[in-house]
């Protein structure tokens, strides 16, 4: 048995069991709400009637959008602990860091700090911005069990008269725990150099989470754990050059100041941003954001336990990673050696099991290691995490030339 009893599967105020809230194909296994996440129906429903006000009339529509995502903007913003006024809306994570690489300018020999447990895209996109000054990114290698306090002398001791940004994660994707952010960027602030906090599966984990993230920039994804429509994230900044800040379409609001500019994109579908406050509020209505980060926490030990319990016959070490920062909702288990040891690997492994078994999931790598990261959100079963044990294990350990796939039951 788990150390951690999974809960009963969840009712919500409105529904007798969680899952029936969200339109989820029943005949696949969902284990990797951090990937994608999932959106709930009646969000859906909303979306698609605010498409369908789009289509009817689209000369009313269009010219009136800036109000309407002002609105959207201004009920959001909060939920981050941010001001409307200092809140941009953004396509997502990738495109909030292009649109403050765009607005910085560099010196030959200039550095900019990222870490190893940073998001590819991000750090690519620094690479980027690197290339067009002639300046270098350097990469702080994060110990996967390293406390807060040597995460922070890490960066103090990398920090150099060169050091001119720093890119770092509220909550890392590949390892799946909270960095000190806030901390690293005042740190960062006495020497000069400025932050940038990469906080896209922070919202709803976090409370507040761009106001505890410090730094001169942050923004989040909407997508993932509040369950808005994909294409929906917030950049938010207090900086004294936002007017530098440009959105990634040139459009008739391009005289207007920041953040009024995002809100007119042209053509683009902004009911992404105008159905995130009904994602938001449908968690808070429906069961409590504080109740939900809490049972999550719940979900995800249990759930990594029953998971952790599948491979302990077949491994030297245990699986099971605690972290010393977790989040409440992802948590890891270490593959078997050779699986999984490059990210290209580990998205190929859950592709074919996907193909193979239809359960969804997300596999990382960190330092050659492949991982089982698993996400739980309030539709998650304990029988979503025994299904992973009873058809994905079996592969897995077939594919390390470990077992038979009959030896694996759940217990």
């Amino acid at each position: 048995m788990p150390a951690t009893a999974f809960p009963a599967p969840l009712r919500l105020r409105s529904f007798d069991r969680a899952r029936d809230a969200w339109p989820l194909d029943p005949d696949i296994i969902h284990l990797n709400h951090g990937s994608f996440g999932a959106v709930p129906t009646s969000v859906v429903a909303q979306q698609d009637a605010l498409r369908r006000r789009a289509d009817l009339s689209p000369v009313e529509w269009f010219p009136r959008i800036a109000d309407r995502v002002r609105a959207a903007r201004e009920r959001t913003a909060p939920f981050v602990g941010a001001r409307p006024e200092d809140s941009a809306f953004v396509p997502n994570a990738s495109a909030a860091a292009t649109v403050v690489y765009n607005a910085l300018r560099l010196e030959h020999g200039d550095e900019i700090l990222v870490t190893d447990q940073g998001y590819g895209a991000i750090t690519m996109g620094a690479q980027r911005l690197a290339r067009r000054f002639g300046a270098t990114v350097r990469v702080v290698e994060l110990p996967l069990l390293g406390s807060d306090d040597e995460i922070v002398e890490l960066f103090s001791d990398a920090l150099t008269p060169r050091t001119k940004l720093i890119v770092i994660d509220q909550i890392t994707s590949p390892t799946a725990r909270v960095l000190p952010t806030a901390r690293i960027a005042e740190l960062a602030a006495e020497q000069g150099v400025r932050t940038l906090v990469d906080g896209a599966h922070a919202p709803g984990l976090i409370p507040d989470a761009a106001a505890a993230a410090g730094g001169d920039w942050w923004f989040g994804n909407l997508h993932k754990w509040p369950c808005a429509p994909r294409g929906s994230a917030l950049l938010v900044t207090e900086t004294h050059d936002r007017e530098e800040l440009w959105p990634l379409i040139d459009s008739w609001a391009a005289h207007e100041s920041f953040p009024t500019r995002f809100d007119t994109q042209g053509t683009i579908d902004a009911t992404t941003y105008l159905a995130t406050p009904a994602a938001i509020d449908f968690i808070e209505s429906e069961y409590g954001w504080q109740g939900a980060r809490e049972t999550m926490a719940v979900m995800a030990d249990a759930g990594a336990e029953i998971i952790a319990e599948g491979f302990r016959p077949f491994a030297d070490e245990d699986p099971l990673t605690p972290l010393p920062s977790p989040v409440p909702s992802m948590r890891l288990v270490r593959l078997p050696l050779g699986l999984g040891s490059t990210r290209e690997e580990a998205d190929a492994l859950r592709m074919e099991l996907l193909d193979e078994t239809g359960v969804e999931t997300a596999f990382t790598s960190f330092r050659g290691i492949g991982y089982f990261r698993l996400s739980a959100h309030l539709y998650s079963e304990s029988s979503d995490f025994e299904a992973f044990v009873d058809r994905c294990i079996p592969q897995i350990l077939q594919r390390a030339g470990i077992r038979p796939a009959s030896s694996v039951t759940v217990s």
